[in-house]
């Protein structure tokens, strides 16, 4: 329950965190023209403009009127942004407001939330619920970040004057040995934010094994692409070729061959396929083929996490890889702050225990887990759709991306998509057999 919830914080840090997260939502629209946010009807994203106001109508729901709020801001917003209402191939004809009204709205929900937090330190409950909000409103960051990639956008306008350079560090090649053991896979009652479906802490045995110090590359995945891969039936289980013969699909989404070599559409360029950089835009169907023809597998939820935090010869759990302080520009690729995928080879002090780089950020990481809850699991309250309806068809990532924010991405937190999913800025790395 939301009154449960101990953690507090002051308002003038919530208040940073949810104009920051806003700041961000509209610096990712704010070169697009109108027609640039009335896109075709595609099956796997929503329309940008539908994005904008869903955010705000969640704060709305999830914040204002379960602190009393009971005045609307927008006319029927219910019925055009509850994203549980409203069915995803009907948002392209909803009556949604225009441009200038759809920035209205949510300009008006984001100065009720400030009021509301006020100038001093907040109860467990608002806390809570303003960092759900913004959390949320984080991921469809992301989301309309490979949107914009979906549709062939040029690159977004972020961090103009501080974006970061390129990375270009070169492979880290071999495998780490993690020892296993017992592993506490979850969250603990003294996180200070979770969501539902991380809770809780409950050991798993796990044997011991070996796990890439790096996500597979592009090289790495040329040579399955190059050696016949997405032709051949023996590397595909039944569902994956399925899904392969249905798309019709070749090499990777956004992959282009030419005279010379491989090249990869990024955002609304073509560019060389940088080998060394992480293999992107892959479905889970397309890791697990992958991984039969290298004659090895993708990790376990809890070996993903063993590999990531747990030092070897104490059996500790750090919060991060690399230790208990959180991400920052030297440890990961987060934050938009590079605007793509750097070499695996980046980052040496981001390195786990165990000595695997780069767990948090550059790429999601597939797991062969299937989305399920942890033993005593209860649907969270307020929102009670954000993980039960997914139980069961979706698949386990973890890390986070470059385009995640450092303020989500926790070395316990769950991402989970269906199994066909290649928009999104999904990697894998590997296990021996």
């Amino acid at each position: 329950m939301l009154e449960d919830k101990r953690h507090r914080l002051p308002a003038a840090d919530l208040v940073e965190i949810v104009r920051d997260a806003r700041r961000r939502t509209l610096d990712l629209v704010s070169d697009l023209e109108d027609d640039e946010l009335e896109v075709p009807p595609l099956p796997q994203i929503n329309p940008p403009r539908w994005e904008l106001g869903h955010v705000a109508f969640f704060y709305e729901v999830f914040f204002l009127r379960l602190l009393g709020r009971t005045a609307p801001f927008l006319a029927g917003a219910d019925e055009l942004f509850d994203s549980f209402r409203i069915a995803h191939d009907t948002r392209w004809s909803l009556p949604l407001p225009d441009r200038s009204g759809t920035l209205d709205y949510m300009a008006s929900v984001e100065e009720a939330v400030l009021e509301r937090l006020g100038d001093g330190t907040c109860s467990p409950k608002e806390t809570y619920l303003a960092l759900l909000c913004a959390l949320h409103e984080d991921m469809h960051g992301e989301a309309l970040t490979y949107t914009r990639q979906t549709l062939e956008y040029r690159a977004p306008s972020l961090n103009a004057e501080g974006s970061l350079p390129p990375l270009e560090a070169g492979p880290l090649d071999g495998d780490a040995h993690v020892p296993g053991g017992t592993l506490s896979l979850g969250a603990a009652p003294e996180d200070p934010f979770v969501f539902d479906n991380e809770k809780w802490q409950h050991p798993v045995e796990v044997a011991p094994f070996d796990i890439a110090r790096t996500p597979v590359t592009n090289a790495g995945f040329a040579a399955f692409v190059d050696a016949g891969g997405y032709r051949r039936r023996e590397w595909w289980d039944v569902e994956g070729w399925l899904y392969r013969s249905r798309l019709g699909k070749t090499r990777p989404t956004y992959w282009v061959r030419t005279d010379g070599g491989w090249y990869q559409r990024r955002f609304d360029r073509v560019v060389p396929l940088e080998p060394h950089q992480p293999v992107s835009h892959v479905s889970w169907y397309e890791a697990r083929a992958f991984c039969r023809w290298a004659g090895r597998r993708l990790p376990s939820e809890a070996e993903w996490e063993m590999a990531a935090v747990v030092e070897t010869d104490s059996g500790h759990k750090r919060a991060f890889p690399w230790g208990d302080e959180p991400a920052s520009a030297a440890r990961a690729n987060l934050d938009s702050d590079r605007l793509g995928v750097v070499d695996v080879g980046a980052y040496p002090d981001s390195d786990s225990p165990s000595g695997c780089r780069q767990m948090i950020g550059n790429v999601w990481e597939w797991t062969d887990d299937a989305f399920y809850p942890f033993p005593g699991y209860l649907v969270d309250v307020p929102y009670r759709e954000y993980s039960a309806p997914w139980f069961g068809y979706h698949k386990v990532l973890k890390g986070g991306a470059w385009a995640s924010r450092s303020r989500l991405v926790r070395t316990a937190y769950r991402n989970f998509f269906l199994p066909e999913r290649s928009d999104v800025l999904a990697g894998f790395r590997t296990c021996a057999l």
